[in-house]
Parts: C-alpha cells; sequence; structure tokens
C-alpha cells in the first residue's frame, strides 16, 4: 500500500553531483520535512549526455561516480540511499522504458525492441510544440506492441526495476508513462508488487486530458501528477479535472520542475508569490513535490544535460522555515495528504481564494483562505467562518505564518501580499453501531 505521506524533494542528480556529495542535501531535505527523495534517471546516458537518454541501465551516469573511491558506484549509490533513510527519507528514481538512447547497445542486440521507419532506419519519439513537431533525435523508440520477441522485451523492463529496487530504490517515477501500453503497466507493476511489496509507482501524465490520465493510473499506478503548477487561481479547470482522476489515483502537485522554468525567476524574486504557490501546491492535493533550489529562490533552471554542480546559487533568499512548517500542517493532518473533496467558494473578493476540504477518512474539514494578489494586501470579510464549513465545532488556525489564537465572529482580515490562512474544523461523525 502506497504511503499516505508523500512530501517529496526532488535532488536533480547534475546539481547534487557525485553520489558521496548528496548527504548534505539529504540532511537539508530531512531537516524541512521532506520523506520522499526523487532522484532524475542516474544511470549511463548516450552520446547527448541526456539524463533521460539511457545508453545502459545496468550503469552509472560517470558524472555521479567518485572515482577515487574504492566502492563501486552500485556501492557508493547504495550508501548514499542508506544514509537518506536513516534520516527517514524514502528514495524513488525515474523508470524511462518509453525509449532509451539511439547509440545503446541494446539496438543492435535486440532490434526486435524497437519501433523502425524502415529498415536501418530506427523511429525517434517527438511531440508537438505549439503545432510544431520537435522530434528527439539522440533517443529510439521501444517498440511495446512487439509482436516478435514481446516476452524478451518485458523480461528485459523488469529486470531494470529488480536491478534499481536491489540498489536501494522504493519508488519509480515513471517516464511519459502514457506512451506505455496500460497492459504493460499492469503487468509490471502487479508482478513487481508481488515480489517486492511497498514499492510505489507514480505516473507521469502531464500533457494528457483527464480521460487519458485516468486510464493510465487504471493500470494500477499509486499516484499521478497534477497540473496544479499551472492554474491562475480562478478558472474551473483545475477542480473539474482534479474530480475526474481523484478516485483513480491520488496525485501530486509541485510549484516548478526540473521541465519548467524556475518559480523565482518567473516572479522575478517575489518571495510572496513562492511562499503562495508552494502553500497552494502542498494542500491542494495528496502529495507535493519540490525541487532542490527552491527553498533559496534558485533561478536557473535545471538542465538534463547542461546543469553542473558549479550551477548552485548563492542567494539572499531562504524560505526553508516556510517550507518546513508547511510540510509540516501537511504531516500532521490526513485531509492534506488524501484526494478530498474540494471546492472553490465564493470568497466576496476576486482576489481572495476560498478553498474547501473534506477529509474522506477522519472527521477534519479545511479552508485555506488565500491572496491571489501577491503585491497588495486584501481583505476577507464574512459573517461567520462556519458558513463555508460543514462542521459545527469551531476553527483552529494551523497556519504556516502570522497565526490566529482567536478567530472573531464576524471576520474581517486584511491578507498580506500571497498570505495564505489555514484553518482546521472536525465534523461530529455518527457513532458506531
Amino acid at each position: 500500500m502506497a504511503d499516505n505521506k508523500m512530501i517529496i524533494y526532488n535532488l536533480f542528480p547534475l546539481l547534487a553531483g557525485k553520489f558521496s556529495d548528496w548527504e548534505p542535501h539529504l540532511v537539508r531535505a530531512s531537516d524541512l520535512g521532506f520523506n520522499w527523495i526523487f532522484v532524475n534517471p542516474v544511470q549511463s546516458p548516450g552520446f547527448s549526455g541526456s539524463l533521460y537518454s539511457v545508453k545502459d541501465y545496468f550503469s552509472f551516469n560517470p558524472l555521479l561516480i567518485d572515482g577515487n573511491s574504492s566502492q563501486t558506484p552500485k556501492e557508493q549509490l547504495q550508501k548514499t540511499i542508506k544514509k537518506a533513510e536513516e534520516r527517514g527519507l524514502r528514495v524513488m528514481v525515474d523508470l524511462v522504458i518509453n525509449h532509451c538512447a539511439v547509440d545503446s547497445d541494446i539496438i543492435k542486440d535486440h532490434p526486435a525492441w524497437f519501433q523502425w521507419k524502415k529498415p536501418g532506419k530506427i523511429s525517434h519519439p517527438f511531440a508537438m510544440e505549439n503545432g510544431k513537431k520537435i522530434v528527439w533525435g539522440d533517443l529510439a523508440k521501444y517498440d511495446h506492441r512487439n509482436k516478435k520477441d514481446g516476452e524478451g522485451l518485458y523480461q528485459f523492463f523488469f529486470s531494470i526495476v529488480e536491478f534499481l529496487i536491489e540498489v536501494g530504490f522504493k519508488g519509480f517515477r515513471c517516464d511519459a508513462a502514457y506512451q506505455v501500453p496500460r497492459t504493460l503497466w499492469k503487468r509490471l507493476i502487479k508482478e513487481t508488487k508481488d515480489k517486492y511489496p511497498g514499492i510505489v509507482f507514480f505516473a507521469e501524465t502531464l500533457g494528457c486530458t483527464p480521460d487519458e490520465t485516468r486510464k493510465t493510473a487504471d493500470a494500477g499506478f499509486d499516484y499521478i501528477f497534477n497540473s496544479s503548477k499551472w492554474w491562475d487561481l480562478n478558472s474551473p479547470w483545475l477542480i473539474e479535472q482534479y474530480n475526474l482522476t481523484r478516485e483513480t489515483a491520488p496525485s501530486v502537485s509541485f510549484p516548478e520542475s526540473h521541465d519548467t522554468d524556475r518559480l523565482c525567476a518567473e516572479l522575478d524574486g517575489n518571495i510572496n508569490g513562492m511562499k503562495q504557490r508552494y502553500l497552494f501546491a502542498s494542500l491542494f492535493s495528496a502529495g507535493v513535490m519540490m525541487p532542490v533550489g527552491f527553498e533559496f529562490g534558485f533561478r536557473k533552471k535545471l538542465h538534463v544535460v547542461k546543469t553542473t554542480p558549479e550551477d548552485w546559487e548563492n542567494t539572499q533568499t531562504d524560505i526553508s522555515e516556510f517550507i518546513r512548517n508547511v510540510n509540516r500542517i501537511k504531516e500532521t493532518y490526513t485531509v492534506f495528504q488524501e484526494e478530498a473533496p474540494t471546492e472553490i467558494l465564493n470568497s466576496g473578493n476576486a482576489e481572495v481564494l476560498v478553498m474547501w476540504k473534506a477529509s474522506i477518512s477522519t472527521a477534519d474539514e479545511a479552508l485555506l483562505i488565500l491572496n491571489k494578489d501577491i503585491n497588495h494586501n486584501q481583505v476577507f470579510q464574512t459573517k461567520s467562518l462556519g458558513d463555508f464549513m460543514q462542521a459545527t465545532s469551531p476553527c483552529s488556525d494551523v497556519s504556516p505564518e502570522f497565526r490566529l489564537d482567536y478567530l472573531p465572529e464576524p471576520f474581517t482580515y486584511e491578507l498580506r501580499p500571497g498570505q495564505g490562512i489555514v484553518l482546521i474544523a472536525s465534523r461530529d461523525l455518527p457513532a458506531e453501531d
């Protein structure tokens, strides 16, 4: 069964450097209240150097190996994962089985496992961006509906999963999961969980329709990723998507990712906006993921080829205490660990978001009152906070900052730019028979 407290720190390997240099990042992640570490692919890449262009699934990226160590690369990574676990952190890694590096020996050894445009010309994955076809020429696409040696290809994928579990990984973020047949995922997830109970699978389905996401997730994935990062805090589409998928699989939000620009750069350094988006991402859905450097307001986008440890930024920004407080809220209240029933309510001020959530497994209800405006104060007022809740018990303020000891009736509050108030109340549950 999946861990229901999914608070994930994305340790981008090219920025973190050698396995032996990861420990300070693990210490910081644990101190911030994260309980999972996600690392992008750590295996040997092909000629392009891209983390997602895997050439050899059973060896490791030379950039991550300490050549002066007496330990093998595998032992170095195992030691690092053990250090993470000693700090209460489980570690997941990207699983890339939609494609491999175009210069991989796998193609020469098993040509039947791949799609070919014509003899001697292999198929490359592609995507459409703004009506333009983007082809990844450094990648070769597997033939997942292989008729000649489908079982051989499947067993190869299963051996990759087993190898990574042996190294110590407890979960997999399945890259481009929607491009791999559901039947393959269903078998791979089931057989993995049968042999290795507790392993968690995440489906990367960004860009899919809700129906496509639901179909992929239904293969047995424990979690999917949602698109809350792109929400304008107004349009109805996010809640509509959430309601279409929330009963199929819980989801993970993020304020930024390795695929997006850094939020601090997008907001031109507005700390109020960074806090606002992290608070919303954390409380909106069952899980949250944050990339390394967000806590320090890094502005340089993570790059799957070009990023190096020298790209670590020395900033004057540090919102670690805020992140720690938000993570503590998420870790404490079950309503923020579920895909709970969620509604956006009328706040009476177009610049104030009021989001209501109700736990499906406890009596908790939650109210997030969020200033959408990251540059100006906004007033929220109501005759009674109880008008927004089903619970009849008094609300408690558990906000990460500026917590109120007393909530008057009627309630009027001038929210600081981007500020969020987090309220918790409990419903009266019927007595057990």
